[in-house]
């Protein structure tokens, strides 16, 4: 006669089949608990078990990175050094940089006025039209820059306020005898004088550039940071392009 194993627990069973089950249907049980369980159901209960951590009121506060003159790296500012600097403003320095530059925009405008009677390139004609259209939208942002911030835009038409002497010049401008050489030029003697002293004088409006960023304070103000920024791109191209130019002719 064949006997049944059963299983009980310490309780008495309400009912044979609660409480009570044939050795064969355990193993029945046991081979369904063993089958292999796919790994991506293992690891999306594993996932679900995470517990995201609250934000802490004690998590560090997020960094100020103050940006560097061109070709000059970031600084990352601590918080008090933040708090210190406060709304950025204009120091005497950034006039002086605006009022000069206005002067040295208004002598490129008026080495490209002598292109017009001096040579025969089409090209050199394209380059004077683009330092024109540039330089002439930048005296305007300037005039305006100065005058929102109570200082006076140069008047260029007023002579006696322009550089008296050679000594006087900002970076790169011509002199008086330069100016004389480049207007009595014609033709590919003129394209490439013009070329030499429009390279000098985008590289001097580079180093007036330089030079305001290492003045203490100055540059900090928006408007001017990414004025400056933009000579420093837009001059340099001009640079790279006039250089390529030059080289053709000689």
């Amino acid at each position: 006669m064949r006997q049944h194993v059963y299983f009980q627990t310490s309780k008495p069973p309400s009912s044979p089949l609660s409480f009570a089950t044939p050795l064969t249907s355990v193993f029945s049980l046991m081979k369904i608990y063993t089958t292999p369980v796919p790994a991506g159901v293992l690891l999306t209960a594993a996932l679900a078990t995470i517990a995201v951590p609250p934000v802490s009121a004690q998590d560090p506060p997020p960094s100020v990175v103050q940006p560097g003159a061109p070709g000059q790296p970031t600084r990352t500012l601590t918080p008090e050094q933040a708090t210190a600097l406060g709304q950025p403003t204009h120091v005497e320095a950034d006039i002086r940089f605006m009022q000069g530059m206005t002067f040295h925009h208004a002598q490129a405008l008026a080495m490209t006025a002598l292109l017009s009677m001096n040579t025969q390139s089409d090209e050199m004609r394209l380059l004077a039209r683009r330092v024109d259209i540039s330089q002439t939208a930048e005296i305007g942002m300037m005039r305006r820059w100065l005058e929102a911030r109570g200082r006076r835009a140069p008047d260029l038409e007023d002579e006696d306020i322009w550089p008296l002497s050679d000594d006087d010049l900002m970076p790169g401008m011509l002199t008086d005898r330069q100016m004389i050489q480049l207007a009595a030029a014609r033709g590919n003697d003129f394209d490439r004088l013009f070329l030499e002293f429009m390279i000098e004088h985008h590289e001097g409006a580079l180093t007036m550039v330089e030079r305001l960023f290492l003045v203490s304070g100055a540059a900090q103000e928006p408007e001017i940071f990414q004025y400056l920024t933009h000579i420093d791109a837009d001059q340099s191209m001009e640079i790279g392009r006039m250089n390529t130019m030059l080289l053709a002719r000689r």
